[in-house]
């Protein structure tokens, strides 16, 4: 083979992003939306996760997958990496929070600065690796030590590049920001100040950024209900180009942390200005509705006005009210009581109209971390919800509704939240889980959302709702802004766009200037600021992944000035930003989310230490060829019991019934079992917890393990989690060769993946040891080990 620095570009070569897996090797995602690449570990030691490569297909590794081998790197992406200072045989190295970054930093005598061992630093990269040299840095941040407060999200933060700082251009204009509403602000608005707008929100709330209000109407000669929607007016405040937009589009989301928050625009907005506190006039955009008595939208109009929040409810304090007309709250809160029933009465109604409609309705139990002064879990809670929290999600489903229907039938572009049907592929897994359950799905090829929503009505009585409707859930695909309109599936809406939070969304401020643009009958064509870096990243597969396609395509040609690149014309012009727009905040939504799971499975995690040998019942949420997902039962906890934990047999794994059969014993595990386990390792590093099968409860040969009975810990004793060794096995005892899965191979397909170096593996073993690094898993023997190659197939 030719050493990559002999490679000479070709026209075959292709460009895409490095996407680094904890295992050591990695995949080149292709701009082209091709197929991803893989690298092996020797290619991925000349590259990091993120960086910009001409990648060259050489042909096909065992598994069939295309395999390439870096021409050339394009772009650098880390310029600053955040991870542990940590001495290793005298040189002083820092390995990264992310462990998609395979690569430990070499730390030079001069660029420790003032860090200490065992410090979270961040380090800026001054060399790069290649196949010859390891990768040098010097400390430019120390974060502190691994268990000060808050410190996982200061990791997060970094290790997903979210922006966590404003800068001082964007502060500097919103200080200019007047504290109150001017009188000059009031010009062409429509004075809502004598309507009694409420907000209603969850207790720990900061900003309130919709307020409803509602009352019975005639139109015409039918009984309707007027719903009065009002939302935060942030267009008026933070306009394009100016450094408060700017930074909006940057971060495109606010992200939500346990006890923390990293806004999208700052607290003089978020918190001020654009928050609809009770008694102040404030500024808003109005959807003001008409519905009928079966839930139909009658009527509408938008326009901008200016209010004056009567009262600031909690959901609590509201369902107090409602569900006990006689009682204290209702008592102290006597004006507003026939306000708030109007609105529970329009809310059965709208819910009514949302069954008929065929929406789709998933049951799922929230949780919120109760945390102490620290920042440390004291406990999880289910989070509970009753029908204020549903109430308000209605008024919002409307205002909605009514903004995607204004902007569609204006025939002016802007982005809308697209939820599409179901691929084949996952369609025909579910029904393939479905049929052994003796359920069906309607709707042949092409199911619609009422299909689904009958479906759900069939689970939610049986004994394994939860496992059903966990697997319901995985084959709709995720939701994302577009500019093209093709409704919302789960919603069962023909067109859904996102108009209610502008304080913390960026698409829904896009939505209200597109109205706002409307209504004073100009187009609004949005610009792309040379200075904000749009966030493109390629999704696995599905429509996401074909829009950041085009979305890439469109950005490179205009940044290149093609000539005859084929480019809409007319009211279309501006279609190829949108489509930008519509990626980059998918893309900065699904980095929100990844952020905050981090954090809280790193809270979990130090949470589990003290939990270490301790037994808990659990359910199996997730099943996998290399094992099982348990989550416990009260502690609302998930880890993965590995197949190896499961005993010396080879386990099948069946996708359909969503199973691990053993094939000597015929032992069975499947989703909703309830099983019985150790807590036997928590790895902080990773973010994972291991448990040990305390015992296959009430299990029999070739019998499901859904007959099982819970055994308590009292009953079960220790747990026995060693395989009987090679030698003191009888020759009939030991396992055969089988088609199916060995136990080591999906251990290493699983979790170990490809191996890693000696080095890796020894600094590994030596960081277990270390304060706040993972905490060992105890010693036993192991069933047989294949060989590696093996492994490798």
């Amino acid at each position: 083979m030719r050493k990559a620095k002999d490679l000479v570009p070709r026209e075959a070569d292709r460009l895409g992003t490095v996407q680094g897996h904890r295992d050591g090797f990695g995949f080149v995602i292709p701009d082209d939306g091709g197929e991803d690449i893989f690298l092996s570990e020797r290619e991925m030691s000349r590259v990091m996760h993120g960086d910009r490569v001409n990648v060259r297909v050489l042909g096909t590794d065992r598994r069939g997958r295309p395999e390439g081998q870096i021409v050339e790197v394009v772009l650098h992406a880390n310029k600053v990496v955040i991870g542990r200072l940590l001495n290793e045989n005298g040189v002083l190295i820092v390995a990264p929070e992310d462990k998609r970054i395979g690569h430990d930093i070499l730390i030079p005598p001069k660029g420790q600065g003032n860090a200490k061992l065992g410090q979270v630093v961040s380090v800026e990269i001054i060399d790069y690796p290649d196949s010859y040299r390891q990768a040098v840095g010097r400390v430019v941040e120390v974060l502190g030590e691994i268990d000060d407060p808050g410190m996982e999200i200061e990791i997060a933060v970094r290790k997903y590049g979210v922006p966590h700082e404003f800068s001082a251009a964007a502060m500097k204009e919103a200080a200019a920001l007047p504290d109150t509403v001017q009188q000059a602000d009031l010009e062409g608005r429509v004075d809502l100040r004598d309507v009694p707008l409420v907000t209603i929100d969850g207790a720990d709330a900061r900003d309130f950024d919709d307020a409803v209000y509602c009352e019975p109407v005639m139109y015409g000669q039918t009984k309707a209900w007027r719903l009065i929607v009002a939302i935060a007016d942030v267009s008026h405040y933070v306009k394009p180009g100016q450094p408060l937009d700017d930074e909006g589009l940057l971060r495109a989301t606010s992200v939500y942390f346990p006890r923390r928050v990293i806004p999208m625009l700052p607290e003089k907005i978020s918190n001020g200005l654009c928050s609809l506190n009770p008694g102040v006039d404030r500024l808003c955009m109005v959807c003001d509705s008409v519905v009928d008595n079966n839930g139909i939208v009658l009527a509408y109009q938008f326009y901008p006005a200016v209010m004056h929040s009567a009262q600031r409810f909690t959901y609590d304090t509201v369902w107090e009210i409602l569900s006990n007309s006689k009682g204290p709250e209702a008592t102290r809160f006597a004006q507003f009581r026939p306000l708030l029933t109007n609105l529970y009465s329009l809310f059965k109604i709208l819910l009514s109209a949302r069954e008929k409609r065929g929406a789709i309705e998933f049951e799922t139990t929230e949780t919120q971390i109760i945390s102490n002064e620290l920042g440390k879990i004291l406990r999880i809670e289910p989070r509970l919800r009753n029908d204020a929290h549903r109430l308000i999600e209605e008024c919002m489903l409307t205002a909605n509704v009514c903004a995607a229907d204004f902007i569609d039938k204006n025939k002016h572009l802007s982005l809308y939240r697209v939820h599409g049907e179901p691929s084949e592929e996952k369609l025909v897994t579910l029904r393939q889980v479905l049929r052994t359950s003796g359920l069906s799905l309607g709707g042949g090829d092409k199911p619609k959302p009422r299909d689904y929503a009958k479906l759900m009505r069939e689970i939610k009585e049986r004994p394994d709702a939860n496992m059903l409707q966990s697997v319901v859930l995985r084959s709709m695909q995720q939701a994302m802004y577009q500019p093209d309109n093709e409704g919302h599936f789960g919603l069962a809406y023909p067109a859904y766009s996102h108009f209610t939070s502008p304080i913390r969304r960026y698409p829904d401020l896009l939505t209200h200037r597109v109205i706002k643009s409307i209504l004073q009958k100009k187009p609004y064509v949005p610009v792309l600021p040379p200075k904000v870096p749009l966030n493109l990243t390629l999704p696995r597969k599905g429509k996401g992944r074909e829009n950041a396609v085009n979305a890439k395509k469109s950005q490179s040609d205009a940044k290149a000035g093609v000539k005859g690149a084929k480019t809409p014309k007319g009211v279309n012009a501006a279609l190829p930003i949108w489509g930008q727009l519509g990626v980059h905040c998918s893309s900065n939504e699904r980095r929100a989310d990844e952020a905050s799971r981090d954090v809280e499975a790193w809270l979990k995690c130090y949470y589990m230490r003290d939990h270490l040998g301790q037994e808990y019942a659990g359910t199996v949420t997730g099943v996998a060829n290399f094992g099982l997902f348990i989550q416990l039962e009260n502690l609302f906890v998930e880890g993965m019991v590995h197949v190896t934990e499961l005993g010396g047999d080879y386990f099948q794994y069946d996708e359909a019934r969503q199973e691990l059969r053993g094939e000597r014993t015929g032992i069975r595990y499947r989703l909703g079992d309830r099983m019985h386990v150790l807590v036997s390792r928590v790895d902080l590093d990773a973010r994972k917890i291991e448990f040990s099968l305390v015992k296959s409860v009430g299990a029999e040969p070739g019998g499901s393990s859904n007959r099982r009975q819970l055994l308590l810990a009292t009953d079960t004793g220790r747990p026995n989690k060693k395989a009987a060794s090679k030698k003191s096995r009888p020759d009939n005892k030991i396992p055969q060769k089988p088609s199916g899965i060995n136990v080591n191979a999906a251990k290493s397909a699983g979790t170990l993946g490809a191996n890693q170096s000696k080095s890796k593996a020894t600094r590994k073993s030596a960081k277990t040891s270390k304060p706040g690094r993972s905490v060992g898993k105890p010693t036993g023997s192991k069933p047989p080990v294949r060989s590696t190659k093996a492994r490798r197939k």
